[in-house]
């Protein structure tokens, strides 16, 4: 489970607003497209929704493996999801999802990312996943269950004390990486987490709706915004990658965006 294990070193484990299922994938491959190694080429959302269309990846006890495979070269990378109320996944055991564990698979790394799998399936067959993750209250704690589980997994294939360093280096990085934020002069407190907006242009005004005042504050103001709403799909802007997910066109050329915008890592 090491692309496990690495996507927690680097800022991949994100908690997921209130959206559908839908939604989370694309918030999740869009994750996982912002990795300076992809292609800038690589369409990862349709690639993620094509695949879910042939075969519903919930499989159950509240999680979800989401993926999608591609011929180019690379790693086998993953990006991780956490929705506190659950999302309505239609996964295998009629339960919510609660935890979705993206991978981008390249061909190169097919036997790589079964083992991941199958390491994962025999953490899950042993514990009372569903039930933990409806205890959860922070991200932190999300992240150390999911140390127990790669600790668990690697335990089968090296020594205890191995694997208790793994966890321990994983422990050290996210810790660093809190403290940099810390300290990163007005930084806002959407680093961890994605933020869903939608955005309201007419003439030359753009009018920013979400629930972070922070954000709407930086992004009214910024002219770049203003200007590359209107025209770009996927872009950054005062420190956030934005990505919009759809629009909707109204009388006399006014238009409602919807997107979302993160802090990378």
């Amino acid at each position: 489970m090491r692309s496990l294990l690495d996507a927690l070193q680097e800022g991949r484990l994100v908690e997921l607003p209130e959206v559908s299922k839908d939604k989370a994938l694309e918030y999740l491959a869009l994750l996982i497209e912002a990795i300076p190694d992809i292609g800038s080429g690589t369409d990862l959302v349709k690639a993620v929704m094509d695949r879910e269309a042939t075969f519903n990846t919930g499989i159950g006890k509240g999680v979800a493996v989401p993926h999608c495979r591609t011929t180019a070269d690379g790693e086998l990378l993953c990006a991780v999801g956490w929705s506190p109320k659950g999302i309505d996944y239609n996964a295998i055991d009629g339960k919510p999802v609660h935890l979705l564990v993206m991978y981008y698979v390249p061909d190169a790394q097919r036997n790589l990312y079964l083992k991941e799998i199958s390491g994962l399936a025999k953490v899950l067959s042993g514990s009372d996943v569903l039930e933990n993750f409806q205890q959860l209250e922070s991200l932190t704690e999300l992240r150390e269950h999911l140390l127990d589980w790669v600790s668990q997994a690697i335990g089968e294939a090296v020594p205890d004390a191995k694997a208790r360093m793994i966890k321990l280096e994983a422990k050290q990085a996210s810790i660093e990486t809190a403290a940099v934020r810390a300290a990163t002069a007005g930084a806002p407190a959407v680093l961890a987490k994605f933020t869903p907006f939608d955005c309201v242009c007419y003439g030359d005004h753009v009018l920013v709706l979400c629930q972070n005042a922070d954000l709407i504050e930086t992004l009214e103001h910024d002219d770049a915004f203003r200007e590359k709403i209107r025209n770009e799909s996927d872009f950054e802007v005062s420190g956030y990658r934005v990505a919009t997910l759809s629009e909707l066109t109204y009388a006399h050329g006014r238009r409602v965006i919807s997107g979302v915008a993160y802090k990378e890592a």
